[in-house]
C-alpha cells in the first residue's frame, strides 16, 4: 500500500505526516509540484510481462502523459531480488541528486521508496503498483529499492541525457531510514 511521510529534515525519527491514504498523499504532494496517481491496467500484466504487452495494458495512460508532457522516449525497468548487480544498482541512487529534467516513474509490480527534500521538509513516498510519482526537475531527493529489490517501472523521459544524476554531495540520505517494503 502506498505511504507518505512527511518530516522536518532534521527530525528523521518524528514523521509530521504518516498516511497511506492516496487523496492525501495526492494533495501533499501536489503543494511541493509532484504529481501522484493511481493507473489501472486495461488487462492483467503477468509477472515477466513483455515491455510491449505492459505498453498495451496501460496506453491510455502512457499517451495522456506523453501527449501532455512530451516525454520522447518510454522504456520498462525491471530488477528482481536475485539481480547479482542489485548492490552496485541500488547503491547509484542512495545519494541526495537531482536530475534536470522530471523524473517519472509508473510501477507496474513492486515497490520503491522515492524520499524528496524541498526546503525544510523530506517526503518519503512508497510507490507500489499502480503508482505513478513524477518529480519536477530539480528537486533534490534519492530513491532506494531496498536490500532485495523487486520492482517493474515505466520510465518516460524527455532528453536521453536528462536523467544524469547530479549529487548535492550532502549526508541527508544517511540520516534517514532505508527502505524495507511494507508488509500491510
Amino acid at each position: 500500500m502506498s505511504r507518505l511521510r512527511i518530516f522536518n529534515d532534521t527530525a528523521p525519527d518524528a514523521p509530521l505526516l504518516d498516511s497511506r491514504d492516496g487523496e492525501v498523499i495526492a494533495a501533499e504532494l501536489k503543494k511541493i509540484g509532484v504529481t501522484f496517481e493511481r493507473w489501472q491496467a486495461k488487462h492483467p500484466v503477468s509477472p515477466g510481462a513483455s515491455q510491449e504487452e505492459v505498453f498495451t495494458a496501460y496506453r491510455e495512460d502512457i499517451d495522456r502523459l506523453v501527449a501532455a508532457h512530451g516525454f520522447k522516449s518510454v522504456d520498462v525497468a525491471s530488477i528482481a531480488p536475485d539481480n547479482p548487480n542489485r548492490a552496485e544498482i541500488r547503491k547509484k541512487f542512495l545519494d541526495e541528486h537531482y536530475h534536470k529534467e522530471d523524473e517519472v516513474r509508473f510501477f507496474v509490480a513492486g515497490s520503491g521508496l522515492f524520499t524528496l527534500h524541498v526546503d525544510d521538509k523530506v517526503y518519503e513516498i512508497e510507490c507500489v503498483k499502480d503508482d505513478l510519482i513524477a518529480v519536477p526537475d530539480g528537486v533534490t531527493h534519492w530513491f532506494d529499492m531496498g536490500e532485495e529489490p523487486s520492482f517493474a517501472a515505466i520510465r518516460f523521459f524527455t532528453e536521453p541525457d536528462g536523467w544524469v544524476g547530479h549529487f548535492t554531495g550532502t549526508d541527508i540520505a544517511q540520516r534517514f531510514p532505508r527502505y524495507e517494503p511494507s508488509a500491510v
